[in-house]
Parts: C-alpha cells; structure tokens; sequence
C-alpha cells in the first residue's frame, strides 16, 4: 500500500516536508481488528507535535493520522461488530484494554493499556489501517467523508468540553483559541444553547472575524477582558497562558481548569477552565 511515513523527529521550520511517500505491506487485521480500506484522514495539530519531537511515535518509520474515515475491507478472526464495506471512523484512542476501571467506566483514554492511533499504532496516512473493532465506529450517511474525519478529533474533543461545561441555556460561554475544535463548538453551542451570548479570544484577526460571521457575541484578542463575566471557558489552545487567564473572565473562577491539548501519556486534558461547582 502506499503510505506518507515520518522517518525521524525535525524541525518543521528547518524541514517543512517531513513526510515521505513508501510503499509499504498491506498491514493483516488480527483478533477482533478490521481492515479499513481509508477514504480521509484530517490533519491535527497532534501531528506537529509528533513530527517535532514533543509526542513522538513509538518507532520509526511511522504512519501518522488519526481522524480517520474508510470501508472495512476485511474483518480479523471474531471480529465481527462491523461488517464488511461499512463505512466506518477511526479517532485518536486506538485500543485499550477493555477490562480495567477506567475502560469499564467509559474513560479508556486512562487506560494503562491504552495506544493512540497515528502514534502508538500506525494511522491513516495510508491506503490501509487496522484497529481494534471496539473503536470504530459507523459514520452517519449525512456526512462526507471530508466532513465527518475532522469530527472524530476536533469535533469529539470539543463536544466533550462543551458537555463538561454544564452550561445552561442563556447562560454566557467564552473560546479561548478558534482553531478546528472551536469553531465546530460555537456551531454546537449555538445549536443547543441558542440564548446564550458567545465571546471568543483569538489571537488572528482573520480568527476573530470568522467567530462573529458564525454567530459569536463578541471576539477580542486573547490579552483582552471579556466584556461580561462567563459561565464557562473552553481552552482549545495548546498553550497554558490561556488557561491561566482564563478565571479572569468567569463568574466562578474556582473549577476545573486545563488545556485542550493532547497529553502524551494518553492522559484526558480537562478542556474547560471554570466548570460551576
């Protein structure tokens, strides 16, 4: 199959074309793993962090990517959730145990077993992946398979961040960051919350009028003060200056604070910064 591989960690600035197009063997799906024939695979900011050093893949050459969209193309011995030629998706968790407290609970990403795809496990740079049955998942037909591969990064981290917010509707929401996941959360928050005033922090001007042509209240640079105290602030930036400004606009400073960015220990970043009591 052919495969765009990293050969080693660099500097993107010292080698802006990281990425190397191989052929490589048509990997062969094991116990309760398919093979997904892929169709789309986003990009996320994760990659960067892979190619330069700051969460690198465990060997080397490695297929990255892990917003995965394709048709199982063969199922391994018992698995047999997905049959063949349904379109499935492949995100950021890979596998995990299955039997721990964490898996049981629904937490896999805790899992001391767990292995990230695109990093732990080869990703969907490729004309093939396999993955554990258990995490992949049918992809609803109103979506394109370019629409739908950036949901199962972007999307799903910025759902779960909106759902830890507990916001009620009419109750006032802040971005911090308006990146991939951001922008698909003001779509959601507006959709579930339509009485709620929308404030977005962002550091590029073309960010901050993007914001307001989707329905944000109000946008401002990150150094700004938010023009009304917030409900609840969702960090999707990489950084932790953000996070740490980020009680200066809400209402309940005291919560739970954290970066959205993806730990390299698998471990869950709590994507929200003053969740209410």
């Amino acid at each position: 199959m052919k495969a765009a591989v990293l050969e080693k960690i660099t500097n993107l600035r010292d080698n802006p074309q990281p990425l190397s197009f191989v052929e490589l063997p048509d990997p062969v799906p094991g116990e309760r793993q398919i093979l997904v024939r892929v169709s789309a695979c986003g990009v996320c900011h994760t990659e960067l962090d892979e190619i330069e050093g700051r969460t690198p893949p465990v060997s080397f050459p490695f297929v990255p990517g892990h917003q995965i969209v394709g048709f199982v193309e063969k199922q391994g011995p018992n698995a047999v959730k997905h049959a063949e030629g349904l379109r499935v998706g492949i995100g950021w968790i890979g596998s995990a145990c299955g039997k721990c407290r964490y898996c049981l609970g629904g937490r896999e990403n805790l899992c001391p077993d767990f292995k990230a795809t695109g990093r732990d496990l080869p990703g969907g740079y490729a004309q093939y992946v396999i993955v554990d049955q258990e995490f992949a998942f049918p992809i609803p037909p109103v979506f394109s398979d370019a629409q739908a591969a950036p949901l199962l990064c972007a999307g799903a981290i910025g759902w779960r961040s909106l759902h830890l917010a507990g916001l009620r509707d009419g109750e006032p929401l802040g971005l911090t960051g308006f990146g991939a996941s951001a922008h698909l959360v003001l779509t959601l928050a507006r959709h579930l919350y339509p009485r709620s005033e929308i404030f977005v922090f962002a550091r590029s001007e073309h960010e901050r009028k993007f914001a307001i042509e989707l329905g944000a209240s109000w946008s401002g640079d990150t150094t700004e003060k938010s023009p009304q105290k917030l409900a609840a602030v969702i960090d999707t930036t990489p950084a932790w200056k953000p996070v740490i400004e980020a009680p200066h606009h809400q209402r309940h400073p005291q919560g739970r604070k954290g970066p959205r960015s993806d730990p390299p220990d698998g471990l869950p970043a709590a994507s929200l910064a003053g969740k209410r009591d």
